[in-house]
């Protein structure tokens, strides 16, 4: 079984952990300013489908984790002499538009923006996933549960646009 924290032999502890902080950071710092969203999430009509509001916290901080080591991998090719300025630049344009979301779906309660932000948001992951697959495929892997939780955010977040409109 491959070691995910290794790159070409190699561990770095520091960075990791501020791979870590800063992309959990973003989950908790939302959290903080929408303290309020599992009340919000438990008035909106949502489709059958919808899971409970404590699930996703759960997942989040999963799907953070994992972006967090795909991104530091990414990290430990670049000092190895790999470029990584463009790949690391979309997961920074991902990891904001990620942020966004949440202002706008529970502070706003603008479900049809926060849609199409989502969308916009899935395609910033896909591109960030194949810009790291192109320098290292297990942090490509590592995106694709993100990939597929962003996706089904974006459809019950279409259903809750649809069934909350006024």
């Amino acid at each position: 079984m491959k070691n995910v924290f290794k790159v070409k032999g190699k561990y770095d502890v520091g960075a990791l952990i501020i791979s870590l902080i800063i992309t959990e950071g973003i989950g908790f710092v939302v959290g903080m300013f929408i303290s309020n969203s599992t009340d919000i999430y438990s008035k909106l009509i949502k489709p059958s489908f919808a899971p409970p509001g404590y699930v996703f916290p759960i997942v989040w901080t999963i799907m953070y984790a994992l972006m967090a080591i795909a991104a530091y991998r990414i990290y430990l090719y670049g000092k190895s002499g790999v470029n990584i300025k463009s790949a690391l630049f979309s997961y920074t344009i991902q990891l904001i538009l990620n942020f966004l979301w949440s202002f706008i779906f529970f502070k706003f309660n603008l479900y049809g923006l926060a849609f199409l932000e989502l969308c916009l948001l899935w395609l910033a992951i896909v591109i960030t996933t194949v810009k790291f697959y192109r320098i290292d495929k297990v942090s490509a892997y590592l995106m694709i549960p993100y990939i597929m939780w962003v996706a089904f955010a974006g459809v019950l977040n279409f259903f809750v646009w649809k069934l909350n409109e006024m």
